[in-house]
């Protein structure tokens, strides 16, 4: 495993309370959100912390189409979990950006152009080897003008809006988030680079990897 690492890859017992950590330490001025249920027990233990957020204006990496109170809404599960627990936050909402899914991608995108860079963007990893809602052999893979794209296939439900690697090349940082045994072979595939795999853009390329930290697990290390 040693020689698949790369610099900024940290082994850590509890990767929930690392991510508070890190984005607590940061005293990040805005933050993109994620999705899933390694994403929501970060959000708790952020929640936990003692940092004061109210001057933290919150966005999305990627979202699902579909209303705030629909089960299946990363916004939804971030309000429940943190968000609401913050008096007068700031939610720059990709839900609700626009009337279809194509106006709110491009609504998005204004506003983060319009915006100061994005502090930190949160990303997971799929046992496929997406992260945001970038995934394998998708077109929006070789997006290289556009920050937010509609986006989705057959395996994932719901149209989606996802930043794109364009995009995440103009933020101060990144923190992908891996936990769990199931995404022991993604996570290995990935730090070996393997061009299939969109996350591992993260890692082969310059401009990505040099703003990238990595937290994992033991179980998702191996």
């Amino acid at each position: 495993m040693t020689d698949l690492q790369p610099p900024d890859l940290q082994l850590v017992d509890s990767v929930p309370d690392a991510f508070a950590r890190f984005v607590a330490d940061r005293r990040v001025h805005s933050i993109a959100l994620s999705g899933g249920t390694t994403a929501r027990d970060c959000y708790e233990a952020a929640a936990a912390t003692t940092a004061d957020w109210s001057a933290t204006t919150f966005w999305f990496g990627d979202e699902r189409f579909v209303p705030v109170g629909d089960p299946d809404s990363n916004e939804g599960m971030a309000r429940s979990v943190w968000l609401n627990l913050i008096p007068g936050v700031e939610v720059q909402s990709m839900a609700e950006a626009g009337l279809d899914v194509e106006i709110a991608a491009r609504n998005y995108e204004a506003a983060l152009r319009a915006a100061p860079p994005l502090g930190v963007v949160h990303l997971g990893l799929g046992p496929d080897g997406h992260t945001a809602s970038l995934f394998p052999g998708s077109s929006v893979l070789h997006e290289a003008e556009r920050w937010v794209v509609p986006t989705g296939d057959e395996f994932h439900p719901h149209p989606r809006l996802t930043l794109t690697f364009a995009a995440l090349v103009a933020v101060d940082a990144i923190v992908v988030t891996v936990a769990g045994a199931e995404k022991r072979h993604a996570l290995a595939q990935v730090l070996a680079g393997d061009p299939g795999l969109p996350a591992a853009r993260l890692v082969t390329d310059p401009e990505l990897a040099c703003r990238t930290t990595w937290l994992a697990d033991a179980s998702a290390a191996g």
